[in-house]
């Protein structure tokens, strides 16, 4: 979950729609740029983790109040590095993935050029069910 109006609704989805599941929010950091600005940031930092943790919080912080809203709990992880690497990796522990059709910065056409659009990435290669929410 990053900070897009996506993520947001397909947390909600994945609330809503799967209401026996266990829900893990994954909030991923230090993510590829043109300058490397983010993933810089966290590597200079004493402690990469807690960096991380940081700047993952305001993320985790919205997820809660979407769950508390509909009584519910939620788990939370953080990435370090790319978004789809991520999701991909950790896939196997969860029989489904709900994830945005596009992040935070999906508006931006050399982002998407050189990097790709994670949901894409991640429902050609995820080996679990993918559900895209628009």
């Amino acid at each position: 979950m990053d900070d897009s109006e996506h993520a947001e609704q397909a947390l909600e989805y994945a609330l809503d729609n799967l209401p026996e599941a266990d829900v893990t929010v994954l909030h991923v950091v230090g993510v590829p740029s043109m300058m490397m600005g983010e993933a810089v940031a966290l590597a200079l930092d004493d402690d990469i983790n807690d960096a991380a943790t940081e700047h993952a919080e305001p993320a985790f912080e919205r997820a809660r109040e979407i769950a508390d809203e509909r009584d519910r709990e939620i788990k939370t992880m953080v990435g370090i590095g790319h978004p789809a690497r991520n999701i991909l990796k950790r896939a196997g522990d969860y029989d489904t993935i709900v994830i945005g059709a596009h992040g935070a910065d999906w508006d931006r056409a050399t982002r998407k050029f050189l990097v790709g659009n994670v949901a894409e990435t991640v429902s050609k290669r995820a080996k679990v069910p993918v559900i895209i929410v628009r």
